[in-house]
């Protein structure tokens, strides 16, 4: 609570501590050295030009620099993912973290939790933010973190090997310099794109793979530098795309644009709705060919669509039909249950098969952490296998369902 009285030192010490209270209450912050480091580090010093409210609001991000078309290139992401990869991360003190992607703020906190014995290495490709990030720093207090400007695809090979490398910027890979770089008993805490969607994944290192520890869903300013990497979009119509991240599946698209002006099939699964980030992962790990349906709001508002396509929704793919996921009011599955609208000369069978895949989630995986991840690199002697496998330019993600 601030008073009128209060001077701006006071009124952020208040906001900083209310921040952190609200981070326990949604469960982001559930140590104490993360807490302890959230209350020190002086958040509204890394956010310039910004008001004490806006700087010390746990959900809000706030873009620090736009390319000349208005597209974020770096911002000081909201303390609540921040805080949720801390505690992923699990830093203890005397460690050695390589943080990738600088702004100041995040760096201050490594540097709480590593203490005076340990050392955090922050890197950024850009060199207004390198420098943005060292003044910062600097005016905060914490001089002891050493900025590098370069290409983080990478590292920072002088001061390997590292226990902890965190990564705050969207990756599609992990190249191999990380990996190098990673002490024999590190972790990896990445935002990593799989199909379509970022998910913050904690890696612990095993040998020359690397496995998850735990998963949640985030979104990243994207890797600028040699890791950067542009999505593919396919056309079906005007407001309608199907996205593709990994290297382009061979769609049938005018067979697919035939097929958007087909009558449309319904069938429900009798299967709860719950949990949409869990069971987006689950079907876009076990479709045989799948994409992200995206149509704009006017679609949905005409009727040609359900509400799950304007943030994009997996669509099972079969030649010239497709199906993808709806929900609907349904107190016997405790509240909603999951269903497919599809489109196609095939529309029954690729219904049949996606409405499937939705009741043996919601059997077998209902839940949070169902999925296990793994990262192996080329270099890795390991076999691949065939279900769960998507390729990546220096190895492949592994996603399977124990």
């Amino acid at each position: 609570m601030t008073t009128p009285s209060m001077d701006a030192a006071d009124i952020a010490a208040s906001l900083r501590a209310a921040m952190v209270r609200e981070l326990r209450e949604m469960d982001a912050v559930t140590s104490e050295p993360v807490a302890a480091a959230l209350a020190t580090v002086p958040r509204h010093l890394f956010a310039l030009g910004e008001p004490l409210e806006a700087a010390y609001a746990a959900n809000s991000a706030l873009v620090v620099k736009r390319d000349a078309s208005g597209l974020a290139l770096s911002s000081l992401s909201a303390a609540h993912i921040q805080a949720v990869m801390l505690e992923q991360a699990e830093i203890e003190p005397g460690m050695r973290v390589l943080e990738i992607g600088s702004g100041g703020y995040n760096a201050a906190l490594i540097q709480e939790l590593v203490g005076a014995a340990g050392m955090v290495v922050s890197v950024d490709i850009d060199p207004d933010i390198v420098e943005r990030a060292c003044t910062c720093l600097k005016a905060a207090g914490y001089d002891r973190v050493e900025v590098v400007l370069t290409d983080a695809e990478n590292g920072v090979p002088e001061h390997a090997p590292y226990d902890r490398i965190i990564v705050t910027a969207g990756a599609w890979d992990i190249p191999p310099a990380w990996v190098d770089q990673l002490s024999k008993v590190g972790r990896i805490v990445v935002p990593l794109r799989v199909r379509g969607r970022t998910r913050t994944i904690a890696f612990d290192r095993s040998d020359d793979v690397l496995v998850s520890r735990s998963y949640c869903l985030s979104a990243f300013v994207p890797m600028q530098g040699s890791g950067s990497f542009s999505e593919h979009i396919v056309q079906l119509a005007e407001g309608v795309v199907l996205q593709v991240d990994e290297e382009p599946q061979r769609f049938d698209v005018e067979a697919l644009r035939q097929a958007l002006d087909s009558p449309r099939l319904e069938r429900w699964s009798g299967a709860a709705f719950d949990l949409p980030d869990e069971l987006e992962l689950f079907l876009l790990t076990n479709a045989p060919q799948v994409a992200m349906l995206h149509a704009s709001e006017e679609l949905v508002a005409q009727g040609r669509f359900a509400p799950s396509v304007t943030r994009g929704v997996p669509a099972l793919i079969s030649g010239g039909s497709f199906a993808y996921r709806t929900k609907r009011p349904n107190e016997e599955t405790g509240g909603f249950e999951s269903g497919v609208f599809a489109h196609g000369p095939e529309a029954e069978a690729v219904a049949a098969e996606y409405v499937e895949l939705l009741r043996r989630w919601a059997s077998d995986y209902r839940r949070r952490g169902a999925a296990r991840i793994q990262y192996i690199p080329k270099t890795a002697r390991t076999s691949l296998p065939s279900r769960g496998l998507i390729s990546k330019r220096h190895g492949a993600v592994i996603v399977s369902w124990p």
